[in-house]
C-alpha cells in the first residue's frame, strides 16, 4: 500500500508539473521569437495549404494558454471530486483526465510551435509557410502521449482490497440464476440518429449522389457507429452456477464470460459516469466499467487482480450469489 500511495503521489506531482510546464511553453514559444515575427501571425490554413486567417501576436500567445487553463481546471476538478468521493488520492481518477491532459497538452504545444515556425522571419502573415507536416507529427505524438498517460494512470491506481462482499446460502445441488438488464435511452437515441444518417448516406451512394468512394466510406462509418452505439446502449448480466456472463446490445452479442474459478471476489459499489470516465464501455483507473447509469454497480475482481463493473440493478444479490459460488468452488 505504501508503494502504491507513493506512486500515486508521484503521479499527482507529475501531472502538476505537466500543467505548469505546458502553460509556460505556450507563452514562451512566441515571446522568445517576437523580434522575428510579424505583427499578426497566420493562425489558420485552408484546404489548399495557404494561410487564410490571422491573429495579433498577443492574442496568438494568450489564446492557447487560456484554452489550456480551462481544460486543466476541468481535469483537476474531476480528480478532486473523485478523491472526495472515494477518500483516496487517484483511487478513482477519471481516465479521461490524464488522457485529456496528455493529448491536449501535446496538441496545443505542437500547434503553437507550428504557428511560430510558419511565421518566423516573415514580414506578412500571408507569406507564412505550410504546417501540414507539423500537424500530422503533432497528432501522432499526442496520441502516443495519451496512451502513455492512460498506462501511467492505471499503474498509479491504489489497489485497495475489495470490501467483504455479501453472500447467501445456496442448497447443495440446487440450480439458480440471477438476471439484471440496464439500458441507456440517450445512447439508443444517438444510435437511432446515426442509423438514419446511415440510411441517408447509403441511399445517396446508391443513387450516385454521395461522391463515389467518399459516399461509400461515409455510409460505412455511420453504420459502424450505429452498431457500436447499440452494443454499448444496453447490457445484461447473468449469474449461474457456471459464473458471470455479461452480454451487450439488443441481441446479447458480443458477450464476456468469467467462470467462477477465475473470480476472486464480488461486491456492490456506487459509481458515477465521471468516475468511470464517461458513458458506455470505459477503461479507467477503476478498471473496466460498463456505465449506462450512475448508481449501483456489480463489481468483480478476477484472480489476476483486474476489476470489471456493470451498472445494473440488484447488484448486491448478484454479488452474493457469485461469492457463494466462489466459496463452494474453494471447498
Amino acid at each position: 500500500m505504501t508503494e502504491r500511495t507513493a506512486r500515486g503521489n508521484a503521479t499527482t506531482w507529475g501531472a502538476t508539473a505537466w500543467v505548469v510546464g505546458v502553460l509556460v511553453l505556450l507563452v514562451v514559444f512566441p515571446l522568445t521569437a517576437r523580434d522575428r515575427l510579424p505583427d499578426r501571425l497566420a493562425t489558420h490554413w485552408g484546404a489548399s495549404g495557404e494561410p487564410d486567417d490571422s491573429m495579433p501576436l498577443w492574442a496568438a500567445t494568450l489564446a492557447p494558454a487560456l484554452i489550456w487553463l480551462l481544460i486543466a481546471a476541468a481535469a483537476v476538478l474531476a480528480l478532486w471530486r473523485a478523491r472526495r468521493s472515494t477518500g483516496t488520492a487517484l483511487a478513482a481518477a477519471p481516465a479521461w483526465a490524464g488522457i485529456t491532459l496528455g493529448f491536449t497538452g501535446v496538441t496545443l504545444l505542437g500547434a503553437q510551435a507550428s504557428i511560430v515556425r510558419a511565421n518566423l522571419d516573415r514580414t506578412d502573415w500571408r507569406d507564412a509557410g505550410s504546417v501540414t507536416g507539423w500537424v500530422i507529427a503533432t497528432l501522432l505524438g499526442a496520441t502516443v502521449v495519451a496512451v502513455a498517460a492512460q498506462w501511467a494512470g492505471r499503474r498509479a491506481r491504489l489497489t485497495v482490497p475489495p470490501p467483504s462482499g455479501p453472500a447467501m446460502e445456496i442448497p447443495k445441488g440446487q440450480r439458480f440464476v440471477w438476471l439484471s438488464r440496464t439500458s441507456n435511452r440517450w445512447l439508443h437515441l444517438l444510435a437511432a440518429v446515426t442509423g438514419i444518417l446511415t440510411l441517408a448516406a447509403t441511399a445517396g451512394a446508391v443513387a450516385g449522389l454521395g461522391g463515389g468512394l467518399e459516399g461509400t466510406v461515409g455510409a460505412a462509418s455511420f453504420a459502424l457507429a450505429t452498431v457500436a452505439l447499440l452494443a454499448c446502449a444496453s447490457v445484461q448480466a447473468r449469474v449461474t452456477e457456471k459464473g458471470l456472463e455479461v452480454a451487450f446490445g439488443p441481441l446479447g452479442w458480443p458477450a464476456r464470460r468469467w467462470p467462477a474459478d477465475t473470480i476472486a471476489s464480488a461486491w456492490s459499489e456506487h459509481r458515477t459516469a465521471m468516475q468511470a470516465g464517461g458513458w458506455g464501455y470505459r477503461l479507467s483507473g477503476l478498471g473496466t466499467t460498463v456505465m449506462l447509469r450512475g448508481g449501483e454497480c456489480l463489481v468483480i475482481r478476477t484472480a489476476k487482480g483486474k476489476d470489471f463493473a456493470i451498472s445494473v440493478d440488484d447488484a448486491e444479490r448478484g454479488a452474493a450469489l457469485l461469492n457463494s459460488l466462489i466459496g463452494q468452488r474453494a471447498k
